[in-house]
């Protein structure tokens, strides 16, 4: 099979490689498509280790063609969307049955770009920070792939103002951020100080360092803010848990990766209900940017420099 390589040199290679054999549990997916994240950036970069020379790719649509022990199958021949602990960005990869979620009805390009964006949203909105009708919700990274999906997800949740920090200001970012649901959109140059007194319910944080601790002085009383990640910086934020207790706010952190491991029925939850969500055209995913698998390099360093909005993803077949 054709597949895209990340030596121990840092460099991508397209290469020959054998297809992978599933294992108890899994399934095997002849990849239409894959999805572009964050997460290929770390290991890109080196932030997040992983085993040299090894196939990237951690979102994979397709049609299974191949099923391990212990799966039924009847599921041979059916489009899913699956997360995958890596290898997607090749013609075959396997991922955990338990996530590879029916996808009939969806193209294989939004099937891709569902991945691990809109459960993680869903959760963050509905599981971790629970939006309750009429809280107002800051969204920072509002214009990416959980951001653009977590704004439709708050709305869908009853929020009363949903603010995004995002974008440079233009009037064409701004007219993006309103088509999915924010009222508000504060370029990423302006932040904090453009917040002003305005105090939130619900803030959602995938940067980190001094920005978190801008984040915490806006949250209302009763707050949650949830952090999801460290986009800026990966050095530690100290935080007064006395002060916490005194405002009644929570600091509430949330890991997907994680749960794919320890509980990936609760992943495939979220994921179900914003495949029920998306079916209902209750939320939409936009697709931005499409590439060849050749042109992954090219795609991160999109990425990377914050160049996208919505879901990237990559043709493979």
């Amino acid at each position: 099979m054709k597949a895209l390589v990340l030596g121990s040199d840092d460099r991508f290679t397209l290469a020959t490689a054998e297809a992978p054999t599933p294992g108890p549990g899994e399934v095997a997916i002849r990849v239409r498509y894959a999805g572009l994240q964050w997460g290929d950036v770390l290991v890109a970069n080196g932030q997040l280790p992983m085993p040299r020379p090894f196939v990237p790719g951690f979102e994979a649509a397709g049609d299974i063609v191949a099923v391990g022990e212990g799966v039924d199958a009847a599921r041979i021949g059916r489009p899913v969307t699956a997360l995958t602990a890596s290898g997607a960005f090749a013609e075959f990869v396997t991922a955990p049955d338990v996530l590879a979620f029916p996808a009939e009805g969806l193209d294989p390009r939004t099937a891709a770009a569902f991945g691990w964006a809109a459960p993680t949203a869903y959760d963050l909105i509905n599981t971790v920070t629970r939006v309750r009708p009429g809280d107002r919700v800051l969204i920072h990274a509002a214009l990416g792939g959980v951001g653009s999906l977590a704004a439709q997800f708050a709305g869908a949740a009853g929020a009363g103002r949903v603010v995004g920090v995002g974008g440079d200001g233009g009037a064409e970012h701004a007219d993006y951020a309103a088509g999915l649901g924010y009222d508000h959109l504060i370029p990423r140059a302006d932040f904090p100080d453009a917040l002003a007194d305005e105090r939130y319910d619900v803030i959602l944080d995938p940067v980190g360092g001094p920005a978190r601790l801008a984040h915490l002085d806006r949250l209302a009383p009763h707050g949650r803010l949830a952090v999801y990640g460290n986009m800026a910086t990966f050095e530690p934020v100290r935080l007064n848990a006395n002060d916490l207790l005194m405002n009644g706010t929570s600091v509430l952190a949330y890991n997907s990766n994680l749960l794919s491991r320890t509980h990936p029925e609760r992943l495939a939850a979220a994921a179900a209900e914003a495949l029920r969500l998306l079916a209902d055209e209750r939320i939409r995913i936009d697709i931005s940017a499409e590439y060849e698998l050749a042109d992954v390099p090219t795609a991160l360093q999109r990425l990377a420099a914050g160049g996208t909005r919505g879901r990237t993803v990559i043709r493979i077949a």
